[in-house]
């Protein structure tokens, strides 16, 4: 830290029933009253100096031998008057870049000028302001932050503006110096002292050295500076988003996974109200929005969760909103079912979770990544030149680069469809949860992103318990979007004996179970058109496990224990579900039409065999469980 000492002359002041004076031969001819604090002084040394004062003693008249002048609004208080007055009587004061602010506003209420005497303080003052603090990192930082105190009096004066160029400056210029920060230079010491590698070193100095010192500024003066440093265009934008990070850490009180963070707030802070420690909260959040860089991957998907949770909670803008939305849609592959459980506090509804967010975040996903041509286009003449022009390869260049997008484009939607589904399930368990939002979220995925239907039957699995007052129409509606050809044997073992699905459901799964059993244990060698459309890819794709009865099941998954050990059998289940209730009921037939069913229609049209080997059903499942 830089400082400066002015004056020789020793410290003479001394307080005396709460009145400062000064030892002295001459008895004191002026009082000046500044915010309480009483000065007895003498006029000479300080009117002299200070222009305000020689102004303010010819204005009031003389009533007795000591003049007195207040000074009411002084900047800077008592402290910085007393710096100036030392000054003037010569005694020895200490600048630093704590208290240059007060003493540069002072000096510019007193009107301490060179056209009073050659040599002034605000001059002095001046060469140290831009000679020794605006070089220095850390002075420039502490001066930037005592700004904070006379806001108005340092705008007015370039304090504040000269600081933030200077920070800039100093990041722009040394973008990997690692030495130029307090507190990261002596955190890089301690690694490298314990560990002795140079490797460390270089860890350190690889990233935003100057993110941690300059989130001790408030949201306003690091929201100018960050403008500043951004606007240089010299540090990389990933180094501006784990800036933001460590100021959200450092301001933003923790977000819980349901939404504590509001109290957590207030009992840190008792002395301010509720809705104050919002607001700041809010404005904040606001900021940090502002600054986020536009280049995907510059800030974590997880950060920007965390963001939109606080978004929620701190109730902040809808721009606000829609653009953490927007931002995590971009990237929602690298996102979690956790960062995804953004909990809802609207009043309007009492669900734990806000969906509506999610399903925006959705289409924000779904709207990038449109899919290219699936070849190149071929010339017109019907022949490939050999001499290619340059125009060409670049036209196959950017085609290749397409290409490569979309198989990317193509793969994140595989991570968002497993994604969405786990998030199916968590919010599933809501028994506020209404149905149509449910199956609006599964729905948004596209049918070719989702390999199996494992995870989406679970978490339907997990409504339909949550939610037992569904009436049949509702349960059919649930279980329209599951494609039973893409179970799994476990999952097809659990729903076969699941009463809360509805019976076509049940139906669908034994009838593709046993139809693939029977084509991989070679018992029908052909199946009809109708019938292998219907089942689909499921049987003669070899990545997936042929499906059959007779398959060992895991002793210890909660999902074939809870089917095999039931005291129902899938022949009592699909009995009683019968004799309850016919799903495919006479008028259905009469609205639908029965050649309109492909289910009903596939399985009239099954040969004698598989018609024998679906009727002893009960008893083949029976023989199969009682051997495992």
């Amino acid at each position: 830290m830089k400082f400066m000492k002015l004056g020789s002359r020793p410290d003479t002041f001394y307080t005396t029933e709460a009145v400062r004076s000064i030892s002295s031969e001459v008895s004191s001819d002026l009082i000046i009253q500044v915010k309480g604090s009483r000065y007895l002084l003498h006029k000479f040394p300080l009117l002299s100096k200070c222009l305000c004062l020689q102004r303010l003693c010819s204005e009031t008249q003389e009533s007795s031998q000591q003049q007195i002048v207040q000074l009411p609004d002084f900047p800077g208080g008592a402290e910085a008057f007393e710096l100036c007055a030392k000054f003037c009587y010569g005694i020895t004061i200490t600048l630093s870049a704590y208290n240059i602010v007060s003493a540069r506003c002072a000096t510019e209420y007193l009107q301490m000028t060179e056209d009073v005497e050659k040599g002034n303080l605000i001059y002095k003052l001046e060469v140290f302001f831009n000679s020794c603090i605006l070089r220095g990192w850390k002075d420039s930082i502490v001066t930037l932050q005592s700004t904070k105190a006379l806001p108005l009096w340092a705008e007015d004066l370039g304090i504040t503006s000269r600081c933030i160029e200077a920070i800039a400056s100093h990041v722009l210029a040394h973008p990997t110096k690692a030495n130029l920060s307090h507190s990261h230079s002596i955190r890089g010491r301690d690694d490298i002292s314990c560990n002795g590698g140079e490797s460390q070193r270089h860890k350190s100095m690889s990233k935003g050295w100057w993110a941690e010192d300059v989130a001790e500024l408030g949201i306003d003066l690091y929201w100018r500076t960050m403008i500043g440093i951004k606007s240089g265009g010299k540090i990389p934008s990933k180094l501006i988003g784990e800036a933001l990070q460590i100021y959200a850490k450092r301001w933003l009180p923790n977000i819980g996974k349901h939404g504590n963070a509001a109290k957590q707030a207030a009992s840190d802070s008792d002395s301010e109200p509720i809705s104050e420690i919002n607001s700041k909260h809010r404005l904040l959040l606001e900021s940090i929005v502002s600054l986020l860089p536009a280049e995907k991957g510059a800030v974590s998907c997880s950060f920007m969760c965390k963001l939109l949770k606080a978004a929620n909670i701190f109730n902040a803008s809808s721009s606000s909103k829609v653009e953490l939305a927007r931002r995590v849609g971009i990237q929602l592959e690298d996102a979690t079912v956790n960062d995804l459980l953004i909990p809802s506090l609207s009043n309007s509804n009492d669900m734990v979770y806000d969906i509506d967010i999610v399903l925006t975040i959705l289409e924000q996903f779904m709207l990038q990544g449109q899919s290219p041509p699936t070849s190149p286009p071929r010339p017109r003449d019907g022949f490939v030149r050999r001499r290619r022009s340059r125009s060409a390869e670049k036209v196959d260049f950017e085609f290749q680069e397409r290409r490569r997008s979309s198989s990317a484009s193509h793969c994140s939607k595989l991570k968002v469809a497993k994604l969405v589904d786990g998030y199916l399930q968590e919010i599933a368990r809501d028994v506020i949860l209404p149905l149509s939002k449910f199956i609006a979220l599964a729905e948004a995925i596209p049918e070719f992103a989702r390999l199996d239907h494992d995870d989406l039957y679970k978490a339907i699995d997990t409504y339909l318990k949550a939610h037992p007052t569904l009436n049949k129409s509702e349960r059919k509606r649930l279980c329209r979007i599951l494609d039973c050809k893409k179970l799994s044997v476990e999952v097809c073992m659990h729903a076969a004996q699941n009463e809360l699905l509805p019976l076509r459901v049940v139906v669908q799964v034994l009838f593709f179970e046993q139809a693939r059993a029977a084509m991989a244990g070679g018992q029908v060698t052909e199946l009809p058109k109708n019938i292998k459309a219907l089942l689909g890819s499921g049987i003669d794709d070899p990545s997936r496990p042929a499906l059959s009865t007779t398959t060992s099941i895991p002793a210890d998954d909660q999902w074939s224990v809870s089917g095999l050990k039931s005291p129902k059998s899938k022949s009592s289940t699909l009995r009683m579900k019968l004799a309850e209730d016919d799903e495919v009921d006479e008028s259905e037939m009469h609205t639908e039409g029965i050649g309109k069913n492909p289910m009903i229609k596939a399985l009239c049209s099954l040969p004698t065999r598989p018609k024998r080997m679906l009727s002893k059903l009960w008893s083949v499942n029976r023989s199969a469980s009682e051997k495992n």
